[in-house]
């Protein structure tokens, strides 16, 4: 088994959904289960953040009128359903349908037209990057379906390929993140972007504290609990 990564970049304005994680710097989205064939694709997504950053989110994600995943153009006619599957405070779980999908020109689409069946699916959507794994049963290049992609791409998204390796963990990961609160995830993003895992580190958690403007008790409560659940995770299950 092979995987690879792809990293779609968008500029402000090319598309709705993606302009809603830019302004809205607490949300994420990622897939837990994503399947596609050249007819259909289903999948299941879970995104988290504040309270008003989800309600933007389902304002246009939910949206049947208009299309999230094309990269040629802004919308397709394809028929799609969702359905929210779970909601709380500062989270959402969704399940997609997708008809028709060789009329939407999505990462999946490209990546089943190019490699065939038995390929598997994750997805992130943060910041202005929405980010592919593709886990495929193949030795298949994938520096023509690279090209084939950013051939098509619309005006305002760019392509870069990642990561190409062999098969890694593919589960302990989306527990953890489906696990995480926002702020948890959010203290340990400001952690890792400032430094604060680098040896030697480069900020405190009095420095946390100030960047993101939370008391440092708070700070250090969040930090050691998300660490918690990623190392003990990993330990159980990914090791």
């Amino acid at each position: 088994m092979r995987e690879f990564e792809f990293t779609v970049a968008f500029e402000p304005g090319s598309d709705a959904l993606m302009d809603v994680f830019v302004e809205h710097d607490s949300l994420t989205a990622w897939t837990s289960v994503c399947f596609t064939t050249r007819e259909r694709m289903w999948r299941i997504d879970h995104a988290a953040g504040s309270e008003a950053a989800l309600a933007a989110f389902e304002d246009v994600f939910l949206d049947e009128s208009r299309c999230n995943e094309c990269l040629d153009r802004p919308n397709c006619e394809t028929y799609r359903e969702y359905h929210l599957l779970d909601e709380s405070t500062n989270a959402r779980t969704i399940y997609t349908f997708r008809e028709e999908v060789h009329n939407c020109h999505s990462i999946p689409h490209y990546v089943h037209d190019h490699v065939g069946a038995g390929v598997v699916f994750e997805s992130r959507r943060q910041g202005n990057e929405y980010q592919w794994r593709v886990l495929y049963p193949d030795e298949q290049p994938v520096g023509e379906l690279y090209d084939t992609i950013e051939a098509q791409l619309r005006d305002g998204l760019t392509l870069s390929l990642s990561r190409l390796s062999s098969a890694g963990n593919w589960d302990a990961e989306s527990r953890v993140a489906a696990e995480l609160t926002p702020e948890q995830r959010e203290v340990l993003s400001a952690a890792v972007d400032n430094g604060y895992y680098s040896r030697p580190r480069a900020v405190t958690v009095d420095d946390l504290s100030e960047t993101l403007g939370v008391p440092r008790s708070t700070v250090q409560y969040r930090l050691r609990s998300a660490e918690d659940l990623v190392v003990s995770q990993f330990v159980e299950k990914g090791l």
